[in-house]
């Protein structure tokens, strides 16, 4: 039997109260906030055993209903959960982003105007199948004074409730309020929040296309998150071969689901002989199905033959496209065609190439001999990333604390009145920029 949608007082109730804690948490102090993540990352240790359990009971109630990369990443073991220890503990140390100057400048003597970042306010975040993702947003959250409404997918529900648990826990112990992270009911909650930007300052979502962009296209709150992640990595004629096949690999198989998993591998002509035959027997046997364009199946037959719609595939599984290019403007006039503005690579020895392709590849993220599975918060010393954004306005890339804070100008005058700056007989200003202090 369906139950019944959550009425809309109740929800506004419930966003409500975020909102007073957002207030509460934007006058705390750096160490009340990390007092709440150094507890949160112990309870994460202590209440391992209960957070196991109540996981295994969703992946066994998932197992026959999800794609086994949704699987995978709703799965938790203990190596997850210290991982997550760790990543809570790593946004502790990160440097207080609260009421930090960014700009101080004397107007006119007596007069004195600065720039400090505060808190967004209240995020509502709605993210798929990751229960691991909870508490990423939630250290993020905290850390930069917001509050957080957050929304599981229906499939993590046992695993996301005793997570929310473990957090609201250590913000009661640490004498702050519960209410600034709190879990959404179901979707009707959604959709009702999406309709009140006087309750919510920010919409992120996390998870399939389909998901943003039904996000995106409901709400007039800003939404930042990342549609697609088709990422390619380009094999330049001057790439080596060792290290061309080994970051392939990486970027394919260390986690095949991950939205930065590498998609299209887009091979120089001059180098495809040589690299291709070494990808094929490197991937194959570790069970990678490749997909060809038909100068790649020239060279190895066995080869699938890839489609127009291989292109703009997000596999999320061990599926590979593979295209022969004939330079390196073709490569880029691919990624600009069918590429998602995620992360790109190139792999080359020649550093003129390197340099043409970090100057003119439009992503979030542009690497040179690396794989792309470096695109993450956690790996970019972020601490951990509430999502990855494409977008080019407030934040992009993997968005840590920076992208969950606003600013503020503060104005400290001595009674100076803005009719004594006009006219003919104005006063002029003076618009002396001071060194930045707290």
């Amino acid at each position: 039997m369906t139950p019944e949608p959550t009425p809309a007082l109740a929800i506004q109730t419930l966003a409500e109260a975020a909102r007073q804690a957002s207030r509460r948490l934007a006058t705390t102090t750096s160490a009340q906030r990390a007092a709440v993540l150094h507890l949160l990352a112990e309870r994460l240790e202590s209440q391992a055993p209960a957070i196991l359990e109540a996981n295994a009971e969703d992946v066994a109630a998932a197992t026959d209903s999800l794609e086994a990369s949704a699987l995978q990443r709703l799965q938790l073991d203990g190596a997850k959960l210290a991982a997550m220890a760790q990543g809570v503990r790593a946004v502790a140390a990160l440097p207080e982003p609260l009421n930090q100057v960014q700009l101080r400048r004397e107007l006119d003597e007596g007069l004195e105007l600065t720039r400090v970042t505060c808190p967004l306010g209240v995020l509502c975040v709605i993210f798929e199948s990751r229960p691991d993702a909870l508490i990423q947003i939630s250290a993020l959250a905290l850390k930069s004074g917001n509050a957080v409404l957050l929304k599981g997918g229906s499939e993590a529900s046992r695993s996301n409730a005793a997570l929310l648990q473990v957090v609201q826990d250590a913000l009661r112990e640490a004498g702050l309020p519960a209410a600034a992270a709190q879990g959404l009911p179901d979707r009707a909650a959604v959709a009702t929040l999406l309709q009140r930007p006087d309750l919510v300052d920010l919409v992120i979502p996390r998870g399939s296309n389909a998901l943003v962009q039904s996000i995106q296209a409901a709400t007039r709150i800003p939404v930042l998150g990342h549609a697609e992640g088709i990422c390619h990595m380009v094999l330049d004629a001057a790439a080596e071969t060792a290290m061309a096949v080994a970051l392939v690999r990486d970027a394919k198989l260390q986690y095949p689901s991950a939205c930065n998993a590498v998609e299209t591998v887009l091979l120089h002509h001059q180098a495809a002989a040589r690299l291709l035959p070494a990808l094929v027997a490197d991937l194959v046997p570790r069970g990678v199905e490749l997909r060809g364009c038909p100068a790649c199946r020239a060279i190895a037959p066995d080869l699938k033959a890839a489609t127009e719609a291989d292109w703009d595939a997000e596999y999320g599984m061990p599926v590979l496209a593979l295209k022969v290019v004939a330079d390196l403007d073709e490569a880029l006039a691919h990624i600009r065609t069918h590429g998602s503005g995620h992360t790109e690579a190139i792999v080359t020895d020649d550093p003129d190439a390197a340099a043409r392709f970090l100057a003119e590849v439009d992503a979030a993220g542009v690497f040179h001999n690396a794989s792309t599975r470096f695109a993450d918060g956690f790996r970019y010393g972020f601490g951990a990333e509430v999502g990855i954004s494409t977008g080019r306005i407030h934040a992009r890339g993997p968005v840590g604390l920076e992208g969950l804070l606003s600013y503020r100008y503060l104005l400290r005058g001595s009674g100076q009145r803005v009719e004594d700056y006009s006219g003919p007989s104005a006063r002029p200003f003076k618009h002396l920029d001071r060194p930045l202090i707290p």
